[in-house]
């Protein structure tokens, strides 16, 4: 065999044509640090122009090590975790020292050791029976401090399941429908549609108000999801200024069953993080 087929690379797969702005890299390793540098340039922007920097972090395996490089990698050392909240996407209803707890984790890593202010980390109370409408108040509040115009998160970091739910909105789950008017931001979810134990999770209704959303996929235990989303997605008129979703919203019959497809941010940016293992080997 001649030498050079002996080290031949798999063809890397192509993009797949997702609503949005979508970055690929090789290794799920590789993706996180392209997303925490730009984490860091976006929270300077935002601490610059707004005074402060409001993100909305997921729980779950895939961003833990994002979460880390946060906090040893030195090229990170300059994150303005002093002008910045974090608040929670979604939580389980459970108390805080279960280990399901979104928060617990997360608190582990950045609350413990960023040098967050006391107070700008913002759990979910998720055993409460009100939990939902009172963690709505709290980021009306909070937010409603902020110049007019501006009382919205300036970052939202979700991931999606292998069955195409985000946050904590399941296929054809209650919370879908934010329901309410004004719309609701956050809301319990329950029901037989809704993987135990019940969730309490932020609606698309806040999710899309924001400034910038993050979708980070990694894994081939995705791959046929995102091939499913990329089917689906209307991306013909692409990407719209600054990164914004082009072309129509899919339907409310295809977010019910496809929940991630309901991620379109109405006045900001999305974009997907994704490693060369999620991706779709036809480009979908």
């Amino acid at each position: 065999m001649p030498e050079h087929e002996l080290y031949q690379l798999a063809p890397r797969p192509p993009t797949p044509k997702l609503p949005g702005v979508v970055v690929v890299r090789e290794s799920a390793d590789e993706i996180i640090d392209a997303l925490a540098a730009e984490m860091l340039i976006h929270a300077h922007n935002c601490v610059r122009a707004y005074g402060e920097f409001h993100m909305a972090l997921s729980g779950g395996s895939t961003p833990v090590p994002l979460y880390e490089r946060l906090m040893i990698d030195p090229a990170l050392r300059g994150f303005p975790w002093e002008r910045s909240h974090v608040w929670i996407v979604d939580e389980r209803r459970v108390p805080f020292d279960d280990d399901r707890s979104n928060f617990k984790a997360i608190n582990e890593i950045l609350g413990d050791h960023s040098g967050l202010p006391s107070g700008h980390i913002h759990p979910i109370f998720a055993m409460a029976d009100d939990a939902d409408t009172a963690y709505e108040l709290q980021l009306r509040r909070v937010l409603g401090k902020r110049e007019r115009g501006q009382e919205r998160l300036d970052f939202v970091l979700l991931g999606m399941g292998a069955d195409g739910h985000t946050a904590s909105l399941f296929a054809r789950s209650p919370a879908l429908s934010g329901g309410g008017n004004p719309p609701r931001l956050v809301r319990i979810n329950a029901g037989p549609a809704v993987t135990p134990p019940d969730r309490v999770t932020l609606t698309f209704d806040m999710i899309n108000a924001s400034r910038f959303v993050a979708l980070l996929v990694t894994g081939q235990s995705k791959r046929a999801t995102l091939a499913k989303v990329a089917a689906i997605s209307p991306v013909a008129a692409g990407p719209g200024p600054g990164g914004a979703a082009g072309g129509p919203p899919a339907s409310g019959e295809q977010i019910s069953e496809l929940p991630v497809l309901g991620v379109r941010p109405v006045a900001g940016v999305l974009r997907w993080y994704l490693d060369s293992c999620a991706c779709p080997m036809d480009g979908a």
